[in-house]
């Protein structure tokens, strides 16, 4: 009997065991995809300007003079005694996307830019100034895109993007990777589409990631790893030990008390 029981248990070891890496390994089955399998996860992304984006945008010509009104310096406030003196700061003006998915610009006024590309929003302002200085240079930036990591990986946290396009396996990897124990066959992204709030689920142990709407990145995107079912259970038995461990203490300290009190009262 002791002998099945052994032989039983080790067979469940080993089973366990084999099965492990299917949970950690990343794009199982990518090699035996085929060229038009492949071809089908191909994506082109470019990111698209929302509301709450905060742009720069500058102009420049062959002659500077004349794209002076569409580049507005930055001005500060520093003090000289009693006194509050302007300055002008050395960094580039930024332009908030209202709700309505607008900026003002200097010269040209309101200017619709939500839901645009940076190429796109680029071609627009050259159109736009063109009518004031001839064949203009106009360069957009988007200076607060980040995306928030969180969740079982070696390092939480938000990631500032310099180039405007991230994957979701970029963002996990610049936050150390996966802990061991996190499971990567159910990955949640929260995303902010517009105002209104969506979410999807991926799993980075398939291949078709690549298709994967949530595959790239948009701005300020919440990225959430929840850990696996063994770690969410040792997590339980865990809590449920210390509980039942407090409550064993809490009894012992009680009756130590009481048995303290018995003592002195049948000494006297």
């Amino acid at each position: 009997m002791k002998i099945k029981l052994i032989t039983a248990v080790g067979l469940i070891f080993l089973l366990t065991s084999c099965g492990a890496p299917k949970d950690v390994v990343y794009f199982q089955g990518l090699d035996s995809l085929t060229p038009e399998q492949m071809a089908q996860m191909n994506q082109n992304y470019s990111s698209r300007i929302s509301t709450d984006d905060l742009l720069t945008i500058t102009v420049t010509a062959w002659d500077a003079s004349v794209v002076t009104p569409f580049n507005p310096p930055v001005w500060s406030y520093a003090s000289q005694g009693d006194v509050a003196v302007n300055t002008s700061a050395q960094q580039l003006h930024t332009y908030l996307v209202d709700s309505d998915g607008n900026i003002n610009f200097p010269v040209l006024g309101k200017v619709h830019v939500a839901g645009l590309s940076k190429q796109e929003l680029t071609v627009k302002m050259q159109g736009l100034i063109d009518h004031y200085v001839k064949d203009p240079l106009v360069n957009v930036q988007i200076v607060n895109y980040k995306v928030t990591v969180l969740g079982d990986v070696a390092r939480p946290g938000s990631l500032t993007i310099r180039n405007e396009r991230v994957t979701i396996i970029e963002a996990i990897g610049s936050m150390g990777d996966l802990n061991i124990n996190a499971n990567r066959k159910n990955i949640l992204v929260v995303r902010d589409n517009n105002g209104m709030k969506e979410h999807g689920r991926v799993d980075i142990t398939d291949p078709a990631i690549f298709a994967s709407p949530y595959y790239y990145l948009r701005q300020n995107d919440l990225v959430y790893v929840e850990p696996n079912k063994v770690k969410q259970k040792n997590a339980r038995y865990s809590q449920g030990e210390s509980f039942n461990v407090s409550i064993v203490s809490a009894i012992i300290s009680g009756i130590s008390t009481a048995t303290a009190i018995i003592l002195a009262i049948t000494r006297k």
